[in-house]
């Protein structure tokens, strides 16, 4: 197809979108991404970045690496076509216009519009008469892609991502759907679902075949969510419940034993979250108690064994995998971006199930630190892993062969503000703090409300209700670094004395009381014209790890708010991983608005060890600069820690030995 690329796609559009959107059955309701407008800076910046950037970047890869030629190449089989790539790369495609779509809502763009609308004629062209579409198999039916299998759907448990293909679709197409209320991509996905669900099931005739990787389960729900289309809803719980009872049986693709039966959290990181979100979609929509015992089981694993301080997931680059309870290495933590992402999902939906402010702790945690670190601040390189340690030899790239942490980014940074506020019944929920316009209903009326904050570089926010009047709850998130938990559980604790206070003010006069799940809860009857006025404390923190850690004993790492700092080598004359801090660590905070997009560093007196020419240990006094983890490798290849001694049992004179990304993406 004719390239149409920066110039036309740069003017990409506006306002993300909620992982979940119009999902009757969960208790607690999203504020959509079509009622929120977020801007200023840090967020506003990024999803500018995204807009201007990372989207045109992914339709002109899509372009580049001929991900629209498979689907021409679909429509028009032929036995000489060598099917080359991946079997998921159909999935580029999907997941760019879901991201597009996330920002056409707030900012019509028909030149864009018209561009992802001749991209999805290409895609119908490829669609076969009964709906499968999958351009890995149907360029060449008689040669397909390796892992394609021979006929369908025979490897669709392995390597064949035939159902991972559908989700990415669905996902892309209700975005597309609720963003310009056009059916053509909303039609092809639930052709294609319906071709699924006539040929795989527990009907008779039909295979019992479950995903090899997942994401088909919280798609469908969420198809089934924007159609009414009960049988998309049966098909993915029929997905979650088959788990673990067919052919394929292995811990790498959560197969190991039934979802029910699960406790712990295994195997790829991403196919786990996308599995473990679904089961939190079909909980919430079906009630089931065994479905919602099974998730917060593995949650709580997660939580409290499994979690990097960043709020990355993944300790190992051998199947994009997470480790054994309490594996945390630093150095070569995966940490894949897309796990981050999922993460997110994950706690999202966990949320809207119970409306408990502690999944938001640990999505906020994961949004500041693990999630962005996966994306250059101008929107035009990744990471695939993102380690909390570093000699050398990471730096974002700007695409990958396996291109699944691109074109994820693409879709959800401008999903965004559909995470901020969420409505039940009369009570409003305030889960972010972000520079935002939004237009909620609660309790059947109609209200404008607007936040005003620098956060996270300080912790004052200002809501005010702009336009409407409303009886209502309005519940207050506290974050769980204000209340002095890192995270819930015990895996990382504060080392400091510090004691962080906030204070929320109505019109000037400030409200207290107990806080009911992490929220402080505001009722009353609201006018146009109040204000809250929000103020949380923001020192640096120590934080410590659960001495099980082995890789963290006698090292702390540092947080001001909810970032997690690191010491990177262009900040300091010394090699930061010979440094030694101090017992009592004291902090500076200075302002760098010049600097890695504008940010608050952080500096503390240290001590560098080195071996002098006798062989002696030599201690000299140093001062260690510390910057937000999501902006390290910015500035070329070289040192990082996040974790740093303050035990010479922990310290070392020398240079640890070199891990780098060379071997990323293989896993899917």
């Amino acid at each position: 197809m004719k390239k149409t690329l920066i110039t036309v796609l740069a003017a990409v559009m506006a306002l993300g979108a909620s992982a979940v959107s119009n999902t009757p059955g969960y208790p607690i309701s999203p504020v959509p991404f079509t009622s929120v407008r977020v801007s200023g800076p840090f967020w506003g910046d990024r999803i500018e970045a995204s807009r201007n950037v990372t989207i045109p970047l992914a339709f002109e890869k899509c372009e580049e690496n001929e991900r629209y030629a498979n689907f021409d190449r679909a429509a028009h089989p032929s036995e000489s076509y060598k099917v080359e790539g991946f079997s998921f790369d159909d999935t580029d495609v999907y997941k760019t216009i879901e991201g597009a779509s996330y920002r056409l809502h707030n900012y019509p763009d028909k030149k864009l519009e018209a561009y992802i609308d001749s991209v999805i004629d290409v895609m119908a062209a490829a669609q076969e008469p009964d709906g499968y579409l999958y351009t890995a198999r149907t360029q060449n039916p008689a040669h397909p892609h390796p892992w394609a299998g021979k006929e369908r759907w025979t490897s669709v448990e392995n390597l064949s991502h035939e159902f991972y293909n559908l989700g990415h679709m669905i996902e892309g197409a209700v975005a597309y759907y609720q963003a310009t209320g056009k059916r053509k991509f909303l039609d092809i996905a639930c052709r294609y679902a319906d071709c699924v669900d006539r040929n795989i099931g527990d009907g008779e005739g039909k295979l019992r075949l479950v995903p090899g990787h997942q994401i088909a389960e919280m798609a469908l729900v969420r198809l089934y969510n924007v159609t009414g289309e009960k049988r998309y809803f049966d098909l993915a719980k029929f997905f979650l419940d088959a788990r673990g009872t067919t052919e394929r049986k292995q811990a790498y693709s959560q197969s190991h034993k039934p979802v029910l039966e699960q406790d712990e959290a295994v195997g790829h990181a991403v196919r786990a979250t996308y599995m473990y979100a679904g089961m939190a979609d079909v909980a919430a929509i079906s009630g089931d108690s065994a479905y919602i015992k099974a998730v917060d089981r593995i949650w709580d694993n997660i939580v409290t064994k499994k979690l990097y301080i960043t709020g990355g997931i993944g300790a190992r680059h051998q199947g994009e995998a997470f480790g054994r309870n309490y594996e945390l290495p630093n150095a070569s933590a995966y940490n894949e971006t897309c796990a981050a992402i999922g993460n997110v999902y994950t706690n999202y939906r966990l949320f809207l199930l119970h409306g408990d402010s502690k999944y938001f702790d640990v999505l906020e945690r994961t949004l500041y630190n693990g999630l962005i670190s996966g994306v250059s601040i101008d929107g035009g390189s990744f990471f695939y892993p993102n380690p909390l340690a570093s000699t050398g030899g990471y730096s974002r790239k700007p695409w990958f062969g396996c291109a699944c942490c691109p074109s994820n980014i693409s879709r959800f940074i401008p999903s965004l503000p559909g995470y901020i506020y969420a409505v039940k019944d009369n009570s409003l929920f305030v889960n972010l703090f972000m520079p935002n316009t939004a237009k909620v209903e609660v309790g059947g009326k109609k209200m404008t409300i607007s936040q005003q904050t620098s956060y996270p570089w300080n912790g004052n926010v200002k809501i005010t209700v702009d336009k409407g009047n409303a009886d209502m709850a309005m519940k207050i998130r506290i974050p769980g670094w204000v209340r002095n938990e890192v995270v819930p559980g015990d895996l990382y604790a504060y080392a400091d004395n510090e004691a962080p206070a906030y204070k929320v003010c109505v019109n000037g006069a400030e409200v207290t009381g107990e806080l009911e799940n992490g929220y402080l809860v505001i009722p009353r009857k609201w006018r146009k014209g109040d204000v809250v006025d929000i103020a949380f404390d923001m020192p640096v923190r120590t934080v410590k790890a659960n001495d099980k850690v082995a890789d963290d004993r006698g090292r702390i790492a540092v947080e001001r708010g909810p970032l997690v700092y690191c010491a990177e080598w262009p900040d300091n004359d010394v090699n930061i991983h010979t440094v030694l801090l101090k017992r009592k660590p004291q902090y500076a905070v200075s302002e760098h608005s010049d600097e890695l997009g504008g940010v608050t560093k952080i500096t503390t007196e240290a001590q560098a060890l080195s071996y002098g020419a006798d062989g002696r240990l030599n201690v000299a006094p140093a001062r260690l600069t510390l910057i937000p983890y999501y902006a390290w490798a910015h500035r070329g290849e070289g040192n990082m820690a996040v974790w740093l001694p303050i035990d010479v049992s922990a310290a070392s004179a020398s240079t640890p030995e070199t891990v780098t990304n060379e071997d990323n993406g293989f896993f899917r």
